[in-house]
């Protein structure tokens, strides 16, 4: 689960890591007093969307000529007159697509003396199976350039959990980051602080970007994006409460009531697949022919004939979707389920773009009985590979 920047300063605040003030608004109505709540003269008013590249976006409605969607203000009017141009129009960056995202929130921020950005971030190291810092000088920039472009400037530090942040590890990231003076000492507490979140609230992405060392010497938070595992949320329902769901593609959100695993992408070919391992390589092999896969859908190892069915909507009340493929290997999951579950939702919804459907596994005789006697218009496919070219040879791409 993905919050908004203001939402992440406020949880790492709780923490103790160094934030400026800030006060969000839904209103322009509320832009000016926000601004007078803030110590000035500068102000920063920032758009509150789900997805990065905010400063370097542009609102569709504003022409090319406007103004991005992060700005500074010297005075409360000019917030006001910011807030107006932003509120209620749609914001894109080049990780929201050519759509972009409608901007309801902003988050009006007191104004810092930068010397220099930073990069700090913490993951989950799936090599090392702890979590890690990664650092770099190289802040403000998108964290795949750098890596891309000056691989030496990144230290990636997995941390003992036995020990926790250790005074060697904080060495290592104040050098990384070439800190000196209050900066590296209070990087040293920023560490720790940062990493006692992240285990504290079930985090799966930390990333500051940037994190600034201010011309007084000392650092702060200046960005911050965190998503949280979906799977812990039961744990913390103080995180769950800050979820917006206007955020979300509605799509996704009819996913999470029947416990799927759903993203919505922007391809032409629905997928339904038990797995997630067999799900991207059935979107590789998608694109391996020529077409683009419209979703990830994993429905899991023990889905039900309902899921199955809510599964089969979701795909296609998707307007992008010009065929379906369903790709199931019965282990845990049986094919006869998965088949009863397709054709009742093919009774309820209709049928109105070709269907290619592969099973192999449990019950695959039952399952594919079951689709054969249906009498629906259903194109059957011995393997993956079969089934891949069928699909996108019936769409025509």
């Amino acid at each position: 689960m993905n919050i908004h920047e203001y939402q992440a300063k406020a949880v790492l605040k709780e923490f103790g890591a160094p934030v400026a003030s800030g006060v969000m608004i839904t209103s322009a109505d509320e832009a000016e007093a926000a601004a007078t709540k803030l110590p000035g003269p500068l102000y920063v008013v920032k758009s509150q969307i789900h997805a990065g590249g905010r400063g370097k976006g542009r609102f569709k409605e504003l022409g090319e000529g406007a103004k991005g969607g992060v700005r500074l203000a010297k005075s409360p009017e000019e917030v006001l007159a910011n807030a107006k141009e932003m509120l209620g129009h749609t914001l894109v960056t080049k990780q929201t697509g050519k759509a972009g995202k409608v901007v309801n929130r902003l988050y009006i921020e007191d104004g810092a003396d930068i010397a220099r950005e930073l990069y700090c971030s913490l993951l989950v190291d799936r090599s090392t199976g702890r979590v890690a810092f990664v650092v770099s000088t190289e802040g403000g920039m998108d964290i795949e350039t750098v890596a891309e472009e000056t691989p030496d400037k990144i230290l990636t530090l997995p941390i003992d959990p036995e020990t926790g942040v250790t005074e060697a590890d904080t060495a290592k990231l104040a050098d990384a980051l070439a800190l000196e003076g209050a900066a590296r000492e209070e990087m040293a507490g920023l560490a720790k602080v940062l990493y006692e979140a992240f285990f504290a609230k079930d985090m799966s992405l930390l990333e500051i970007n940037p994190l600034i060392v201010m011309k007084d010497g000392h650092i702060r938070v200046l960005d911050a994006k965190v998503s949280f595992d979906n799977n812990a949320l039961f744990r913390h329902p103080d995180i769950a409460e800050l979820r917006d769901i206007t955020e979300e593609d509605e799509k996704e959100i009819e996913a999470s009531k029947y416990d799927l695993s759903y993203v919505a992408l922007t391809g032409n070919i629905g997928c339904m697949v038990n797995g997630a391992g067999l799900a991207m390589a059935t979107m590789d092999i998608i694109k391996l022919y020529g077409a683009e896969p419209a979703n990830f859908l994993d429905v899991g190892g023990g889905a039900s004939k309902e899921k199955v069915t809510a599964a089969f909507k979701i795909i296609t009340s998707d307007p992008n979707v010009e065929g379906i493929l369903i790709n199931i290997f019965g282990g845990i999951m049986r094919c006869d389920v998965i088949a009863e579950g397709v054709v009742a939702a093919v009774k309820e919804v209709g049928l109105k773009v070709p269907l290619v459907v592969r099973l192999e596994g449990t019950n695959v005789e039952i399952g594919k009985k079951v689709i054969n006697e249906s009498g629906l218009n259903v194109i059957a496919a011995d393997d993956l590979d079969d089934a891949a070219q069928k699909i996108v040879a019936a769409v025509g791409k």
